[in-house]
C-alpha cells in the first residue's frame, strides 16, 4: 500500500512542480494536468481497493470514466509537443467521459446504502462495469495509434525541415507512449493490483525522465513554427505538393539553383543548415523547395543534404593529405554533428560501414 501511496505523492508533487517552471508552454499545462489526474486516479483506486468506499460510498462510481482521460491527454501532450498548440475542438476527446459521468448520473444520487448494494450486486451495473472494461481497451488503441502517428507526421516534417537531427529528441515521447502501451496490456489481463503497480511505474518513470530530463523541452524548443506553412516577405506565392500547378521547366530552373548553391558554396558542411536558410538564399518559399527536392531527388531534406555530406566525407577520405586525421574529424567536416549520425547515415545510403568503405580503399583512418 505504501508502494501506492509514493505513486500518488509523486503524481500529484511532479504536477505543481511543472506549474511552477517559470518558462512553461502548452504541453507543460498538459502534462500538469495529466500527472495530477493519475494521483486522483491512484487515489480511488485506493479507496476501492482498500473497502473505504463502504465507509464513505459517496465516491463511487467516479473511478469509471478515468481510464478514458488518459488517452485522450497522451495525443494532446504528444500533439502539444510537437506542435505547440492543440486543436481548438480539444474537448471533443473528453466526450466519453462526460457520457459515463451521464449515465451514472442516477447511481450517483441513489442514497448510500443502495449505492453499496448496487456496487456489489446489481447486475445492470456489473454489464456496464463488462461494457466499459471493453470500451476502455478500444479506447486504449484508438489514442495509442493516433499518439504514434502523430509522432510519425512530425517526424516526417522535421525531415524536410532540418539536416540534422541529433537535437531533436524524441525518446521522451516514445517512452510515455510504450508506457501506456504496457498499462492497456495490462488491463486487459484484468487485473487491478498489475494495472495499478504499472500505473505507479509508469509515473516514477514519467516524472523522472519528465522533469529531470531536458528531453522534454528538446521538441519544445526548436522553432516550431518553421515547420508550419509560413508566408515569408520577398517570396513566391507558396504551392505545396501541387505539381500541376509548377511547370518542369520551373521545377528544373529552380533544381539547378538549388545545386549549384549547394555545390560551389558547399552548404552542406552547415551542421545547422536547414530548409528555411536555404530558401532564403534561392529566395523560394521552403515548402516549393521542399516539393522540388521531393520531386526531383525523390528524398526529403534531411536525406537530400546527408548524401552531400557523405560524398564530401568520401572525397576527403581519399586525399593523401588527410591521412593525419581521424575518421570523425572528416566527418564533422563534412557537415555531421555527431559519430552516431555519421555510422548510421553513411549505412544507410553505402550499406556498409565507413570502416568497411576505408578497408576497399586501402585506408588507415582511425
Amino acid at each position: 500500500m505504501i508502494f501506492y501511496f509514493a505513486g500518488i505523492f509523486i503524481a500529484f508533487f511532479s504536477s505543481f512542480l511543472i506549474l511552477g517552471k517559470k518558462r512553461k508552454n502548452i504541453s507543460d499545462y498538459v502534462l500538469s494536468v495529466w500527472f495530477f489526474v493519475i494521483g486522483l486516479h491512484l487515489t480511488l483506486f485506493i479507496y476501492i481497493f482498500s473497502g473505504e468506499y463502504l465507509h464513505f460510498p459517496g465516491f463511487l462510481g467516479i473511478e469509471k470514466a478515468f481510464p478514458f482521460i488518459h488517452g485522450p491527454i497522451l495525443y494532446l501532450y504528444i500533439e502539444s509537443l510537437t506542435r505547440q498548440k492543440l486543436n481548438k475542438y480539444w474537448f471533443l476527446h473528453f466526450l466519453t467521459v462526460v457520457s459515463i459521468y451521464c449515465i451514472l448520473y442516477d447511481f450517483f444520487i441513489l442514497p448510500p446504502e443502495e449505492k453499496i448494494e448496487i456496487y456489489q450486486n446489481e447486475k445492470s451495473y456489473l454489464e456496464l462495469r463488462k461494457a466499459l472494461n471493453i470500451l476502455m481497451i478500444i479506447s486504449g488503441i484508438i489514442y495509442i495509434s493516433l499518439s504514434f502517428v502523430s509522432l510519425k507526421k512530425y517526424k516526417n516534417k522535421i525531415s524536410n525541415q532540418y539536416s540534422n537531427l541529433e537535437k531533436i529528441n524524441l525518446n521522451w515521447a516514445y517512452y510515455l507512449i510504450i508506457g501506456m502501451l504496457i498499462i492497456w496490456f495490462c488491463v486487459i489481463t484484468k487485473n487491478d493490483i498489475l494495472i495499478f503497480t504499472s500505473v505507479v511505474i509508469f509515473v516514477l518513470t514519467a516524472a523522472y525522465f519528465g522533469i529531470n530530463k531536458a528531453g522534454i523541452l528538446n521538441i519544445s524548443e526548436l522553432e516550431i513554427n518553421t515547420l508550419e506553412e509560413i508566408q515569408p516577405e520577398k517570396k513566391e506565392v507558396p504551392v505545396k505538393y501541387q505539381k500541376s500547378l509548377l511547370s518542369d521547366e520551373k521545377i528544373q530552373l529552380i533544381y539547378k539553383k538549388l545545386v549549384h548553391k549547394m555545390e560551389s558554396e558547399k552548404l552542406y558542411t552547415d551542421p545547422e543548415l536547414n530548409l528555411n536558410l536555404v530558401s532564403n538564399l534561392l529566395e523560394v518559399h521552403p515548402n516549393l523547395l521542399s516539393q522540388i527536392i521531393n520531386t526531383v531527388e525523390n528524398k526529403n531534406f534531411y536525406d537530400y543534404v546527408n548524401t552531400y555530406r557523405i560524398k564530401e566525407f568520401k572525397r576527403l577520405a581519399v586525399l593523401p593529405e588527410n591521412e593525419k586525421f581521424t575518421i570523425l574529424s572528416l566527418a564533422f567536416e563534412s557537415g555531421f554533428n555527431s559519430k552516431t549520425s555519421f555510422n548510421r547515415n553513411f549505412k544507410k545510403y553505402e550499406n556498409k560501414s565507413p570502416k568497411e568503405f576505408l578497408k576497399e580503399q586501402n585506408l588507415d583512418l582511425k
